[in-house]
């Protein structure tokens, strides 16, 4: 048998745990946007490096490799190697390829994050993946 005390202890401690849950969910008052940060900083040496970036597109798993210069930390080269099979998938990574120097070269390596370029934005997250690769290797 409850007694009303230890019902609205009971009732007290229930809406507590509740309450915590959904704050926990909400967006913070500092900024519901979530930044994407590398473990991994410079300084890095300076130097030519190649790694491979993997991603899934509606055609299946795919890869696109990344050439990176690096003088100072900063991107001085860049250069793309379509790896895809699909024509749809050779097409994307191609226009991305065309398109990629004109967003990283010039940029420390630490500050580059590419979602979209020249209409791909499913190969930025192999050419993202590739990056995170090199900045280990360059480190």
């Amino acid at each position: 048998m409850t007694t009303p005390l230890r019902k609205g202890l009971l009732v007290g401690a229930a809406g507590l745990s509740l309450a915590s849950s959904v704050a926990a969910c909400a967006p913070s008052a500092q900024g519901s946007t979530p930044q994407k940060t590398s473990a991994i900083s410079g300084p890095y040496k300076d130097g030519t490096y190649s790694a491979d970036g993997d991603y899934i597109s509606p055609n299946g798993g795919e890869t696109v490799g990344v050439q990176l210069t690096l003088a100072g930390g900063t991107i001085s080269a860049v250069d793309i190697t379509v790896h895809a099979n699909n024509p749809n998938t050779k097409e994307f990574q191609g226009q991305f390829k065309n398109g990629i120097a004109a967003q990283v070269v010039g940029k420390k390596l630490d500050e580059i994050n590419v979602s979209k370029v020249a209409g791909s934005s499913l190969t930025s997250e192999g050419f993202n993946k590739a990056v995170e690769t090199i900045k280990s290797e360059a480190n």
